[in-house]
């Protein structure tokens, strides 16, 4: 049985795609998945599944969403394993005076390509970098993430896949948490 972490893109976002957190953790156990915790109200659930499949498991919970919720929201799975590798593979570990809060991490849907990678590094930006590692998108926003030029919709046109964002703190405790029921 592996320990898995679902992030909901959209969910609870300024209005809109609203969902109670208690509600989110009721599908969850009607998929048949096991001991759903919830993190903030953004749409992050850990779970238990002894699913091999996680493309099938992804679109069973987009599929009960959307007969739930009335909307879609787009799933990215990863399991523990996956987010200590995020968390190992940080470009910007090494590099003094980072603050967490402007610091994020947008887990995409899929491996953008070669040609998408190129793209989206050559979009032009004020103070923002950017580092891609694989399904992940590592941003730090040094003057705050009020404003920036790499929103989500400019990165996901440029790579062609949905993503959703966490800042570095909320990553960190998603892994915290997802180690507590492993």
């Amino acid at each position: 049985m592996a320990v898995v972490i679902s992030l909901l893109r959209g969910v609870n976002v300024g209005g809109h795609h609203k969902i109670q957190m208690d509600a989110l953790r009721a599908l969850y156990e009607s998929l048949g998945l096991q001991n759903p915790q919830t993190h903030i109200n953004s749409g992050n659930v850990i779970f238990k599944s002894e699913a091999r499949d996680v493309d099938v498991l992804r679109r069973r919970i987009e599929k009960g969403i959307e007969r739930t919720f009335d909307f879609h929201a787009d799933v990215m799975l990863r399991t523990c394993s996956d987010l200590r590798d995020v968390i190992a593979k940080n470009p910007f570990a090494t590099r003094r005076g980072i603050d967490p809060k402007k610091f994020a991490v947008i887990f995409l849907a899929a491996e953008p390509s070669a040609e998408a990678r190129e793209k989206a590094l050559s979009i032009e930006t004020d103070s923002e970098e950017l580092r891609i590692g694989g399904r992940e998108l590592y941003i730090y926003f040094a003057n705050g993430m009020a404003r920036p030029k790499l929103t989500p919709a400019v990165l996901e046109k440029a790579l062609k896949t949905s993503g959703t964002a966490r800042n570095w703190n909320t990553v960190m405790k998603l892994l915290e948490l997802a180690e507590r029921i492993t």
